[in-house]
């Protein structure tokens, strides 16, 4: 009777579990199921304006500036971070190769120049994220066209040469008038550029699209240079010109998300507005008013549904009230009713000058009250530079690896289960496995038990094997999943060295069923 009972509780389990095709039973007990993975987004910015994170400074050799990068997804990998925000447009100048915009002076020091010997920053990058098990989000700054630190004229090909009449000087800088739908459809052009050409992961906009107020020298505020374009797009609009310069940025927002969407539809959309929508919202809030200053309504952004997540920069701690990392982190949450992403942006450069890593490490706790939580650390050089933050994240709040939260907005159907093969000797399991459909996989999770507990790793898409050992015997059971582009699991597949020992177990080796 017993063996029967074993026998219906196996088959019932069988299409579930997604087990290998060996069906033999026997009265050993079924393990435990494995946990499931943790699910968090975990970044960092890597910024390459004025040389602030990558390259440490223009005019490294290739090997040099190869070598900085992998240090950074190293670092990024070994910190169980799962994605990187990488800028690769700072000023209409690119990090890639590009037919549309000009080289990056910050790669050689002079704009229009590329790397020498050559290589594709992004596509290098791009390929050692992914090797890691990191995702790549593409950064883009859609309207400035030049930084007031630029330290090389503009090149030939730059936008200010070749379409002056779309630029605007704003007082240190150069603009894209955001006004000129000429402007609007340029800035998509060069996004979907680099999305039909490289693999990344994300599309992720920061908080520049008009311009923060500069002052003249005598303290007045400076407005933005768009007579022309308000004149012939805007007086006829029926809107007053504030509103006309956000009518302006959302057009531009709505047209960038469904533009993205019809050529990969699984790539995310991500935006990381001022912190702050408006002051008041909530009540003790006070502070910048970007939805007046920059003509950003980043609330509307979201509850629209165009991006498929909102980081917006909480760059301030969890106490002060005005600005408390914690209460506008709840109003963001409440804002949020087609359930994208929330995932802010924490200045985690302050700790060590303002802040002790706890500041960092309760702010982490803080996202964990809302459903799929994430964060992004502004920026990647806190993580490289502070051995006390590093060693608190490790130790409080990324003991483990986790997955992106899936976004089933953006697709539900989970791949395949893989097939799994596994031989053991001694006190060692050699797992080997591969994808049994044709869905592109981004990740596998591969989780072992021995001693009671289970362990879990998150592999790359490229790993298809790997050796578990174990001090005292073999697992007494290993999991593994598929994770596809959306961050969907598949069923599990379950492999026990009981459930699959064949006859030969006298030789030292037990093989399974593939």
């Amino acid at each position: 009777m017993k063996v029967k009972l074993l026998l219906l509780v196996s088959l019932l389990l069988t299409p579930v579990l997604g087990w290998a095709a060996d069906t033999s039973i026997s009265a050993n007990p079924i393990p435990p199921l494995p946990p499931p993975p943790a699910r968090e987004f975990r970044a960092a910015w890597i910024a390459t304006v004025g040389n602030s994170c990558w390259p440490s400074k223009p005019g490294l050799s290739t090997a040099q500036q190869k070598a900085e990068l992998l240090a950074i997804l190293d670092r990024a990998a070994a910190l169980k971070l799962n994605a990187v925000i990488f800028q690769v447009r700072p000023a209409c100048d690119a990090l890639y190769q590009s037919s549309l915009e000009p080289w990056s002076e910050y790669l050689t020091g002079v704009q229009g120049r590329a790397p020498a010997p050559y290589y594709d920053p992004l596509a290098f990058a791009i390929t050692e994220a992914h090797k890691r098990g990191l995702e790549l989000h593409a950064w883009f700054n859609p309207f400035r066209a030049r930084h007031f630190q630029s330290i090389s004229p503009s090149a030939p090909g730059h936008i200010s040469k070749t379409h002056p009449e779309l630029v605007r000087a704003y007082a240190k800088y150069l603009w894209l008038d955001p006004g000129d739908p000429a402007v609007r459809d340029y800035s998509i052009r060069v996004v979907m550029d680099v999305l039909k050409r490289y693999d990344v992961d994300g599309i992720h906009m920061d908080d520049y699209f008009y311009p923060y107020h500069e002052k003249n020298s005598k303290g007045v505020d400076i407005d933005f240079p768009d007579d022309a374009t308000w004149r012939k797009y805007g007086q006829n609009s029926g809107l007053s010109r504030d509103d006309w310069r956000r009518h302006n940025v959302d057009y531009f927002m709505e047209k960038l998300y469904l533009t993205i969407k019809s050529e990969k539809p699984w790539v995310s959309v991500g935006v990381s507005p001022f912190g702050i929508w408006r002051p008041k919202n909530p009540a003790t809030i006070a502070g910048f008013d970007a939805y007046l200053e920059i003509y950003c309504d980043s609330r509307k952004w979201l509850q629209e549904g165009w991006c498929d997540y909102l980081a917006p920069q909480l760059y301030w701690g969890i106490a002060p009230p005005a600005t408390s990392f914690s209460t506008l982190l709840d109003w963001w949450n409440n804002q949020n009713p087609r359930h994208r992403h929330i995932w802010p942006g924490m200045d985690s450069l302050k700790v060590g000058e303002k802040w002790q890593p706890a500041e960092i490490i309760n702010q982490i706790n803080v996202t964990h009250r809302y459903p799929n939580p994430g964060h992004i650390h502004w920026s990647v050089n806190a993580l490289m530079h502070n051995g006390a933050l590093d060693s608190a994240l490790l130790r409080d709040v990324y003991r483990t690896p986790a997955l992106i939260p899936a976004s089933p907005w953006l697709g539900s159907t989970p791949p395949p289960p893989p097939k799994l093969s596994v031989n053991t000797w001694g006190r060692s399991a050699h797992a080997e496995w591969k994808n049994s459909g044709t869905n592109t996989i981004r990740l596998w999770v591969l989780q072992s038990l021995a001693a009671g507990n289970w362990t879990t790793q998150i592999l790359p898409a490229t790993r298809l094997d790997t050796y578990l050992d174990n001090a005292s015997a073999n697992p007494d059971a290993i999991a593994l999943r598929a994770v596809d582009r959306t961050g969907n699991l598949s069923q599990l597949v379950l492999w026990t060295p009981k459930k699959y020992a064949s006859p030969d177990t006298t030789k030292g080796m037990n093989k399974s069923a593939k």
